[in-house]
């Protein structure tokens, strides 16, 4: 073998091992959350010639996405196909427009079309109980990606990022922002939460409450919608138009123009939320404009954080998810031990589902050049 040829292959193997890891680089998606479909991150290539193509292990992946209507989910299955297809799967990727009975219908498609494993990212947790069954029945290993699926025994692995720790870090960024350990208060919070029909929602939620409550405890946080439970404050299917009816709600009620009530505060789970309640806080309110948080860093949302419309959004690359996906995947058809580093938190009501939880990270109008464009997530074009 000649010497260039070598260290071509070196080089490439090195570049192949670190998109591999997962865990504290630059770190769903619900979500981002434009309701229009956004372009997918651009990523660095290597050069066509010094690729090889990827032999086929004969071996077939069938991935459920939820929808494309959120540019997170187009940005997850676009990543889980290029490096399936680049590790030598053939790979059948279906978006099922949330519609549960459509996703049904794919799974069983996917099943009775040869697939070996199973990677699912499900609309609503408990709705595919028959597509689940057919999976065991048939002997195919099933990954929840991202939200765990629920009341069924057929799930064998489960990954995401962190998500109690993603509500950690936003309620965390509001007391930093707002130095509740000193500041005297009262400051004037509400809180818009994800969809109940997401198993992830209510960590996200309970991570951001239980950083907050001490503070709404001892009433430096006052909400004055008195909306604080997750059943009234959730947003289901995490729609943004949802989000924003039920914001315009809250600001004419509590936060009128001309009241001289501020919103100090707006606790979101994620994009989709936010922008929701961005919408509505440009059309109904003339205060002092408050703290807002957020989850995927979504192209509109990005663009809101460097406007100064939104103040943050945890940032899960969902590259590093897809590549643990597909180490996972790899290690499942090849009968190795399946790397997971979380085997107490996730119960799906059947048992705990061994899991591995990637590392998330905030951005902001101070980090997002580093994070999202200098790592190749977007280009600064796609934040013009």
């Amino acid at each position: 073998m000649s010497k260039k040829l070598l260290s071509v292959l070196l080089s490439t193997a090195m570049v192949a091992a670190l998109l591999v890891g997962c865990g504290n680089s630059a770190a769903e998606t619900e979500t981002p959350a434009t309701e229009t479909e956004e372009a997918a991150p651009t990523e660095t290539e290597a050069p066509a010639e010094t690729e090889a193509p990827a032999e086929s292990t004969g071996m077939k992946v069938g991935v459920s996405m939820p929808t494309k209507d959120l540019q997170r989910w187009n940005q997850d299955g676009a990543n889980m196909q290029k490096e399936l297809e680049a590790a030598g799967y053939e790979v059948d990727l279906q978006y099922a427009g949330n519609d549960e009975s459509q996703q049904l219908a794919q799974i069983e498609n996917m099943i009775s079309g040869g697939a070996n494993v199973l990677v699912i990212a499900a609309i609503e947790a408990s709705s595919l109980g028959e597509a689940l069954d057919m999976a065991k029945a048939a002997n195919i290993p099933v990954i929840a990606y991202d939200r765990l699926l629920m009341n069924s025994d057929a799930v064998s692995y489960y990954a995401t990022f962190d998500n109690y720790k993603v509500g950690v870090t936003q309620g965390q960024y509001i007391v930093d922002t707002l130095d509740l350990e000193n500041a005297e208060g009262p400051f004037n919070l509400e809180i818009t939460a994800g969809d109940p029909g997401d198993n992830n929602a209510p960590f996200f939620y309970n991570g951001a409450m239980d950083t907050l409550k001490p503070y709404i405890e001892s009433g430096k946080l006052v909400v004055q919608s008195g909306q604080t439970a997750f059943e009234e404050v959730g947003t289901p299917k995490w729609a943004t138009e949802t989000a924003q009816s039920r914001a315009e709600n809250i600001l004419s009620t509590h936060y009128a123009k001309g009241s001289g009530n501020n919103v100090d505060v707006w606790l979101c789970s994620n994009d989709s939320t936010a922008l929701g309640v961005t919408n509505a806080l440009a059309a109904n309110y003339d205060g002092e404009y408050p703290i807002i948080t957020g989850q995927d860093c979504d192209i509109a949302n990005t663009k809101n954080m460097i406007d100064g419309k939104q103040s943050m959004s945890v940032f899960k690359d969902t590259r590093t998810l897809a590549s643990q996906v597909v180490k996972m995947v790899g290690q499942i058809l090849n009968g190795e031990e399946v790397e997971v580093n979380d085997t107490e938190t996730y119960d799906n009501g059947t048992g705990i589902i061994p899991s591995f939880l990637c590392e998330p990270v905030f951005a902001d109008a101070n980090n997002y050049k580093e994070l999202l464009i200098d790592s190749g997530y977007y280009t600064e074009d796609q934040l013009q």
